[in-house]
């Protein structure tokens, strides 16, 4: 049963790179590291959840601070497990 304060519907994660070969950088392709995810199985969970890049501001617009850049239908479409 979900307590008063709800459960939460995120996880958090970092953003190692883009996807590249030897000469070539992918810019819209993102390598993510998320939190408690060491394995395959684990990863496959998130394919096809969606991404947002979050960040805090330093000026506070419409009472907030945090930001949503960019798309947010931007969505995890393979696994790139074993990179740190």
């Amino acid at each position: 049963m979900p307590t008063e304060a709800g459960h939460r519907l995120y996880v958090k994660a970092r953003h190692l790179g883009y996807r590249r070969n030897k000469h070539t950088t992918h810019p819209n392709r993102s390598i993510v590291k998320i939190e408690g995810v060491d394995d395959s199985e684990a990863a496959n969970f998130y394919l096809g959840k969606k991404v947002a890049f979050i960040h805090q501001a330093p000026k506070e617009i419409r009472g907030t601070k945090t930001r949503v850049v960019g798309n947010v239908s931007n969505r995890f479409t393979s696994r790139h497990v074993g990179t740190d």
